[in-house]
């Protein structure tokens, strides 16, 4: 069982991995100073779904990580 969830967590971890090096990273240098401005936008797309992919596959590696301490 232990050898399951091992492999699971790095397949986990490997996709959060990916899901988040593909988010938008419009943000850079030039907030710095003061080149974006407070436009606020929706997620739309794909970027919405990486979006709750973070978020559900940040919840599963918290869980498999959790279930760790209580398997011997």
């Amino acid at each position: 069982m232990r050898q399951i969830l091992q492999f699971i967590n790095i397949l986990v971890m490997v996709l959060l991995i990916i899901v988040i090096s593909l988010q938008n990273k419009s943000s850079g240098l030039s907030n710095v100073f003061g080149g974006a401005g407070n436009i606020v936008q929706t997620r739309r797309g794909l970027e919405k779904w990486l979006f709750y992919a973070t978020i559900v596959l940040g919840a599963l590696f918290v869980i498999i990580n959790a279930s760790f301490l209580f398997l011997k």
